[in-house]
């Protein structure tokens, strides 16, 4: 009988890491393993937004071995680990109930196919960019000489582990064609030569783009297909922006609507128990700027790129007076609203990544949590 294969914690933050990446993470922010052991087991993974005792209550009575929440458990270095603060009694129910935390929070937020983009599919807002672009110099060249022949094998495996993709175009690549020289050592098993002899082939210089986070795989993938024992390649950083990830997007809706019809758009397409509006009625809203969670420093670019509104949470006071003097529409559907959905949409895409790397981990969504502000 096959014996089960095991999969344990630190695969799981692999997972999660592919698809978004710590590296997109803001500098203050706290992501990946909160607490637990990367070698402990994982066959069960609750999904939340935030780590409450019910939550961790609520994965232990599921047979849940991990949580993936959206807010780190842990946000500042602790000094002590007591059970007199909030942090310090989940985190000692954590151990307690040997339950790994592993956090998604702003790495989830920027990364192509988050938070954000969930959040405009929610509201009818396609196609969309980044509001605010991430920083030049995710990018890089990579160039690898490859005998005449075998590019395919070569190129299918370095695009299959994530390179070659710009825009809404994939497989991108350049090739030219020269000769390659080089003399194989006496301890060398040389794929074309014999060692101490100089040799010449003909090759192809194949040059393609690769996102930073996904250089080790297309590294691996490339050796692997590559025939030659020693792979000579180039990797050279690039100023060019990806237009992929960054802080919130901007779009615009298939049919322009007032901005009275696109709040009640918003506050059924979110469950929003309230929102705040800044705004008339009647004024027309076609282009949409967006950001999950608290999104009021985004409100000066959302102006300069001419969003009609901005949706987001966190609004305060002389924010909603910039934008009623600037003419822009803001809805602030409340912090819980605008990030909630990212619980049902992650079980999903964990879910379908586990499913293609043949991993045998089953993704629970949480549905007791509440908005913690009330109307009244």
């Amino acid at each position: 009988m096959k014996k089960k294969k095991l999969f344990r914690i630190q695969d799981l933050i692999g997972v999660v890491n592919s698809l978004f990446p710590p590296s997109l993470a803001e500098e203050w922010d706290n992501v990946g393993l909160q607490v637990g052991d990367p070698a402990a087991e994982v066959t069960k993974v609750l999904v939340c937004l935030d780590v409450t005792s019910e939550v961790l209550k609520a994965a232990a009575e599921n047979g849940a071995e991990a949580i993936i929440s959206h807010h780190p458990l842990v946000f500042r270095p602790l000094q002590t680990l007591t059970p007199r603060d909030e942090t310090g009694q989940l985190l000692m129910q954590a151990v307690r109930e040997n339950i790994a935390v592993i956090s998604a929070h702003t790495n989830l937020d920027r990364a192509a196919g988050g938070l954000n983009d969930w959040l405009a599919a929610r509201l009818g807002v396609k196609p969309c960019e980044p509001l605010a672009p991430a920083p030049p110099g995710d990018l890089l060249k990579l160039s690898v000489f490859v005998p005449c022949g075998y590019e395919g094998p070569v190129s299918e495996a370095i695009f299959s582990a994530g390179a070659g993709s710009i825009g809404d175009y994939d497989c991108c690549s350049f090739r030219t064609t020269g000769t390659g020289t080089f003399r194989p050592g006496e301890q060398s098993n040389p794929f074309l030569g014999e060692s101490g002899e100089l040799e010449s082939a003909r090759e192809i210089r194949l040059e393609t783009i690769v996102p930073r986070e996904r250089l080790g795989r297309v590294l691996d993938g490339m050796k692997r297909a590559h025939p030659y024992e020693e792979v000579a390649y180039d990797l050279v950083s690039l100023l060019n922006q990806r237009p992929d990830i960054g802080l919130g997007r901007i779009g615009r809706l298939q049919t322009k609507t007032t901005l009275a019809e696109f709040v009640a758009t918003v506050r059924e397409a979110l469950s929003a128990s309230s929102m705040r509006v800044v705004g008339r009625d009647e004024q027309t809203v076609g282009k949409v700027a967006l950001c999950g969670g608290s999104g009021s420093s985004l409100l000066s670019e959302a102006l300069r790129r001419g969003a009609d509104v901005l949706v987001t949470g966190d609004i305060k006071y002389h924010e909603a007076r910039t934008a009623q003097e600037g003419g822009i529409g803001l809805i602030d559907a409340g912090h819980f609203a605008t990030e909630h959905l990212m619980v049902e949409e992650a079980v999903r895409v964990f879910s379908d990544e586990a499913a293609r790397r043949k991993m045998d981990i089953e993704f629970q969504t949480y549905y007791g949590e509440e908005d913690p502000f009330r109307s009244v």
